[in-house]
């Protein structure tokens, strides 16, 4: 059964019409807001046959609960992802690349993972239930609509979810600043999956332990870590790049 939820910011809105407007039941439009990209957005809606609402800013503030709405809010029917890794994982065509994020939760962190996760082909985001942000609004606002597009999975024993990919043959290696490895030195054109934790304490023991190797971020500067959501756009980059050149692409 579908449910109705709330997205809002210009990124997140004009990202699910682009990809699924079937699913946008209706938009909500500052009606204070006469610049050309409110003109650009309410012209995209009429042209995906999604009706717009001109309301004042008290009522979209209500209906968020004051979040940063930027004068516009949709009702989205959530679309129907994989559920499971094993759905991801059954109907690839492409050596897999997941994302593994441990103990994420910042929800700006998370939206921007989600948001590189798609730009790079990943095929699910996988994260624990417990200790971890799941999709907010907030994270749905940051990822500009890739948290319609990316798979997420939610799972209950990461540590178990990982020995399980490695029985898949999907080599787990994560991002760990005191590896003696860097990744440019690796092959990550086979079945992969990397993965990150937050930004200062990093992976958890037990979540590193179940990595298959760790590698490291040559840092050339003089800052110590990068935010994760860029850890993981250098990463997954990388790993990209080496499947053009190998040909294991899509």
């Amino acid at each position: 059964m579908s449910e109705l939820r709330l997205i809002y910011g210009f990124h997140a809105v004009t990202g699910r019409l682009r990809q699924h407007a079937a699913g946008v039941k209706e938009i909500y439009l500052d009606q204070s807001r006469g610049d050309r990209r409110a003109k650009d957005l309410a012209q995209l809606a009429q042209e995906r046959g999604v009706r717009v609402m001109m309301v004042d800013g008290a009522r979209l503030d209500g209906m968020t609960q004051h979040a940063r709405h930027q004068g516009i809010v949709a009702r989205d029917e959530s679309v129907a992802l994989a559920r499971d890794l094993d759905e991801v994982l059954e109907n690839l065509n492409e050596p897999a690349l997941l994302l593994v994020l441990d103990g994420i939760t910042d929800p700006h962190n998370l939206g921007a993972c989600l948001r590189v996760a798609d730009a790079m082909g990943v095929h699910a985001v996988v994260v624990p239930k417990d200790r971890a942000v799941g999709i907010t609004p907030t994270v749905e606002k940051v990822a500009s609509g890739a948290a319609e597009t990316v798979p997420f999975i939610p799972v209950t024993n990461l540590a178990r979810t990982m020995r399980e990919l490695k029985e898949r043959e999907i080599w787990l290696i994560g991002a760990d600043q005191e590896a003696e490895r860097d990744l440019y030195s690796m092959k990550l054109d086979a079945p992969l999956a990397w993965v990150l934790g937050a930004e200062g304490e990093g992976m958890r023991r037990l979540t590193r332990e179940h990595c298959d190797e760790l590698a490291r971020i040559p840092m050339l500067g003089t800052v110590e870590s990068l935010n994760v959501s860029v850890s993981a756009g250098v990463c997954l980059s990388e790993a990209r790049r080496q499947r053009l050149i190998s040909g294991n692409r899509k």
